[in-house]
C-alpha cells in the first residue's frame, strides 16, 4: 500500500519561518568562518550564535519600515547581537542569503520528490506484474492496432519514471549550488574561503562563477525537469481517462462508497482524479516557461526574476509533490477488468492480426508489396461483411489459399506468442 500522502513535509521547506532559518544559519556559518579563519575568536563566534536569533512578526514589522525583507532580517538579528552585530552580514549582498537558501529548499524538495517517484515506480511495477500477461489491444491514432498487455503498458511507463528519477537527480545536483561572493560576484569584501567552508557545511558547492546571483540556467533546468515530471504525469493519466471511457471501460478509478461522480446523475463515475493531474500538469509546465524568462537579467543582477521564483518555487514542487502521489494512489487502486480488454481486443473480428498473415505470405516468397494488398483486401471486406471473423474470410478466399493453409492461417491469430515477447521486454525493464 502507498503510504497515506501528507504535503506537510514539502510545505514546511518554503514556509516564512524556515526560510529565515536558512537566512539565519548561512549567516551564522559566515561568522563561524571567520573564526575558522582566525579573524575573530571562537568565543565571539560561539557568543554570536547564542545571542542571534528572529521571530517572524519583528521581521515583518521591520520589513514594514524598511520595505526591503533581508534589510529588516539583519537589522532585527543584529539587534539581539549587540556589539557583536558588526561580523553579521560582513561584506555580503542580500542574493547571498536568497540565492543560497533557494538553492538548498530545492534540494530538499528533490529530496522528497525522489522518495515520491520511489514510491509511484514500486508501484508500477507491481500492477505491471499483476497484469504481465493480460492481454489488450494496442491503439495507434486512436484505432486498434496490434495485442499488447496492460502489464507491457504500466511497464513503459516504469521505465519513463526511472528516466524522470534519472533527471530529477541531475537537477538536485545543478541546483546544488550557492554563493557568498558579494554584490557583484567578485568577493570585492568577502574571502573566497568563507564561501568554501559555509557551503560545506550546508552540503551545496560554491559556484565557480556568478554575478549578484547565482545564474538562473541552473533554476530553469531544475523546473523543466519538474515540468517533464508533470508531463509523464498527464501521459499516463490521459490513457486512464481513455481506459475509463463508457466504450471501452477497460480499467477505471477506485470509485468510494458515498462517492459521488455528478450533483445530477446519480449513476456518473468519472475519472476525475487523473482529469485533475492532466490539467494540474499546466500549471507546472507554465511555471517552466516562467523559469526560463528568468534567465536573462540585466548586467550582474536586475530584480525581475524575484517575484516569480517566490511564486514558481513553492508552488512548482508542492504540486509536483501532491500530483506523484495522488498518480500512485490512482495506480494502486486502478480497477481492472481483463475480459473487457480481450472482448475489445477481439473488437474488429481479428483484423489486428492483419502483419502477421502478411508478414507469413512473404515467408512464402511474396514480395511484401504484392502481399500487403492481399491481405488488406479481404480486410477491407472484413470491415463491410460485419459478421464473418478476419481469420474466416482469409480461409474462404481465394487468393490467399494459393499461398496460405488453413492451420498457417490459424497460426497467426494465436495470442500465446505474445508471451514469450513480453518476456523478453520485462527482462530489459525490470533487471533485479
Amino acid at each position: 500500500m502507498i503510504p497515506r500522502y501528507s504535503r506537510k513535509e514539502m510545505t514546511e521547506i518554503w514556509t516564512e519561518e524556515q526560510k529565515l532559518k536558512f537566512w539565519l544559519e548561512i549567516e551564522l556559518l559566515a561568522i563561524d568562518a571567520l573564526a575558522h579563519l582566525g579573524k575573530i575568536s571562537e568565543a565571539e563566534a560561539q557568543e554570536a550564535r547564542r545571542l542571534a536569533g528572529f521571530t517572524v512578526d519583528d521581521v515583518r514589522a521591520k520589513e514594514e519600515l524598511t520595505k526591503h525583507d533581508v534589510a529588516a532580517f539583519v537589522d532585527v538579528v543584529g539587534a539581539r547581537m549587540g556589539a557583536l552585530a558588526r561580523y553579521l552580514h560582513l561584506g555580503m549582498t542580500s542574493s547571498d542569503l536568497l540565492d543560497t537558501t533557494f538553492s538548498l529548499q530545492l534540494v530538499k524538495a528533490s529530496d522528497i520528490i525522489l522518495k515520491d517517484i520511489d514510491r509511484l515506480l514500486q508501484t508500477l511495477k507491481t500492477r505491471a506484474m499483476e497484469h504481465k500477461y493480460t492481454q489488450m489491444i494496442g491503439r495507434t491514432h486512436g484505432i486498434h492496432a496490434e495485442p499488447i498487455s496492460f502489464g507491457l503498458m504500466l511497464a513503459r511507463f516504469y521505465e519513463e519514471f526511472k528516466r524522470n528519477r534519472f533527471r530529477m537527480e541531475q537537477a538536485r545536483e545543478e541546483v546544488r549550488v550557492g554563493k557568498l561572493s558579494g554584490a557583484v560576484g567578485d568577493y570585492f569584501h568577502l574571502d573566497p574561503r568563507i564561501e568554501e567552508y559555509v557551503m560545506s557545511r550546508l552540503g551545496l558547492k560554491p559556484a565557480y562563477a556568478s554575478s549578484q546571483v547565482v545564474s538562473r540556467d541552473r533554476y530553469a533546468y531544475y523546473f523543466q525537469t519538474l515540468a517533464l515530471i508533470a508531463s509523464s504525469i498527464e501521459h499516463l493519466t490521459l490513457q486512464i481517462r481513455h481506459f475509463q471511457r463508457t466504450e471501452v471501460l477497460e480499467a477505471e478509478e477506485y470509485f468510494s462508497p458515498g462517492q459521488k461522480g455528478s450533483s445530477a446523475m446519480p449513476h456518473k463515475r468519472n475519472p476525475v482524479l487523473s482529469e485533475n493531474l492532466c490539467g494540474l500538469a499546466r500549471l507546472v509546465r507554465a511555471y517552466a516557461q516562467s523559469a526560463l524568462e528568468n534567465v536573462p537579467l540585466w548586467h550582474e543582477r536586475d530584480i525581475s526574476h524575484s517575484s516569480v521564483e517566490r511564486v514558481i518555487g513553492p508552488d512548482a514542487t508542492i504540486l509536483v509533490d501532491f500530483m506523484l502521489n495522488r498518480l500512485a494512489g490512482i495506480v494502486e487502486k486502478l480497477i481492472v477488468y481483463p475480459k473487457r480488454m480481450l472482448d475489445n481486443l477481439w473488437l474488429t473480428r481479428g483484423l489486428v492480426f492483419s502483419e502477421g498473415v502478411m508478414l507469413k505470405l512473404m515467408e512464402k516468397g511474396l514480395p511484401r508489396q504484392q502481399a500487403y494488398a492481399l491481405v488488406q483486401n479481404v480486410a477491407m471486406k472484413t470491415y463491410s461483411e460485419k459478421e464473418t471473423s478476419f481469420r474466416d474470410m482469409l480461409i474462404q478466399d481465394e487468393a490467399i489459399k494459393k499461398h496460405l493453409t488453413e492451420d498457417e492461417i490459424k497460426e497467426c491469430f494465436d495470442l500465446d506468442r505474445l508471451n514469450e515477447k513480453i518476456d523478453y521486454v520485462f527482462s530489459k525493464i525490470f533487471e533485479d
